[in-house]
């Protein structure tokens, strides 16, 4: 399901949810999420983490050799928040649901090229390491996907 489909599934809270355009910005601009997964005795697991989104998916590249991976090769439904603002009223943000799916090989040395992954590749290393030209790859980390099958959105912004 195309991210623009899901947008439009949200019920609650209309009136403050982002537009597919002011997600797209919002997403583009944040630096950090916070993903949630469950860990092999079903404890909850959040961990901050660096991503990119291409307007249909969120790209995760993340340590193989962590908590978060482990749970993930357990189970791979996750759930992802990026949010900004101090007080009520600048609170905005978004909560991502879904199915991680692993991309390349993991961990990524680029010894490979692998076509799905040079748009994220490209992004993150824009994004995280502007001015050190491409990604460095330091054969610890692997690319996750999300294609969210829900979406919810949140700016407070819009109230006042």
């Amino acid at each position: 399901m195309a991210a623009d489909e899901v947008l439009g599934t949200q019920k609650r809270g209309r009136r403050i949810a982002m537009s597919k355009p002011e997600l797209d910005a919002f997403l583009a601009g944040a630096r950090t999420c916070r993903v949630a997964t469950l860990t092999s005795s079903g404890a909850p697991h959040v961990s901050p983490l660096w991503f990119v989104w291409d307007g249909t998916s969120l790209w995760l590249n993340s340590i193989v050799k962590s908590q978060r991976w482990s749970d993930i090769t357990n189970d791979p439904r996750v759930a992802v928040v990026v949010d900004a603002g101090h007080d009520f009223a600048e609170l905005h943000g978004v909560e991502l649901r879904g199915t991680l799916e692993q991309v390349g090989e993991a961990p990524r040395t680029g010894a490979e090229s692998i076509p799905e992954l040079e748009a994220a590749e490209r992004m993150f290393a824009a994004k995280y390491y502007a001015g050190q030209g491409d990604l460095p790859y330091d054969g610890r980390h692997g690319w996750l996907r999300l294609t969210p099958s829900k979406v919810a959105s949140w700016d407070y912004r819009k109230l006042g």
